[in-house]
């Protein structure tokens, strides 16, 4: 089997299982792992699967540009962001992160004036701006045109002079084993910032990010107060969603 045979075959794996084992799929095709390894690390670097240990898994459909993602589970993110607006007391002062999920929970924020607003977002700073009275900070740095987040290290400065009563999180993947996720380096890097300056962390998880993985870690599941998901949602349960990863966690690292 040539190897772009092999690659499109470990492709309609993912799409039909939702993984790749490396070691059953090397079984399978009468190949060695390392085949199936060098594999997967190209279609990873085509951004076609993300990495994980022993395998694969899918790209996370929320790493897709943020203008993309405006249209993309509307629905949960807004039943998501009305559980996270519950969670703000008033007069506090909250971290809200970029994304769009984050951008849900900005137009629902309580009519208090007392309450203080902390965003790395520029449209999530305008959505407050526009749906509340509260008072409006913006963290500065450099603009990322996929998240429309900014980051870097005039962010990092900024960060490091802040604390605040709650983080609302926004990342692009929560999974069981491997955590919360995003899929930019610098994002990732910002969020966990985000996240050391507030003494409760809140993690928006819409339908379309539970079970997903993307390239970079950010914490931990026990590193948080709390991972909102949608009640909804099939997904709702994010052991259900991994489809039986333990197979992936006892490989060998792909």
């Amino acid at each position: 089997m040539l190897s772009a045979q092999r690659r499109s075959h470990l492709l309609d794996l993912l799409d039909r299982d939702g993984r790749i084992v490396a070691k059953d799929a090397a079984a399978a095709l009468g190949l060695s792992e390392d085949s199936i390894r060098r594999d997967l690390r190209e279609l990873a670097e085509a951004g076609l699967c993300v990495r994980v240990y022993g395998g694969a898994l899918p790209v996370a459909a929320a790493d897709r540009p943020f203008w993309d993602r405006l249209s993309l589970g509307t629905a949960s993110k807004e039943r998501v962001a009305r559980i996270a607006a519950e969670r703000i007391r008033p007069g506090s002062t909250i971290i809200i992160d970029a994304g769009t999920t984050a951008l849900a929970l900005a137009r629902l924020l309580p009519d208090d004036p007392s309450l203080t607003v902390i965003t790395p977002s520029p449209a999530v700073a305008l959505a407050v701006a526009e749906h509340s009275p509260a008072r409006v900070i913006m963290i500065g740095g450099e603009l990322g045109r996929h998240s429309m987040v900014a980051g870097g290290a005039l962010a990092a400065e900024a960060i490091h002079r802040l604390s605040a009563d709650a983080c609302f999180l926004g990342v692009t993947g929560f999974h069981p084993e491997h955590g919360l996720t995003t899929g930019d380096l610098d994002d990732a890097a910002t969020k966990r910032a985000l996240a050391e300056r507030s003494t409760d962390v809140y993690v928006l998880a819409s339908e379309e990010k539970v079970g997903a993985v993307s390239r970079y870690p950010v914490l931990d599941v026990g590193e948080v107060t709390e991972v909102i998901v949608d009640p909804q949602s099939d997904a709702r349960d994010p052991s259900m969603q991994a489809g039986g990863s333990d197979a992936l966690d006892h490989q060998d690292r792909g």
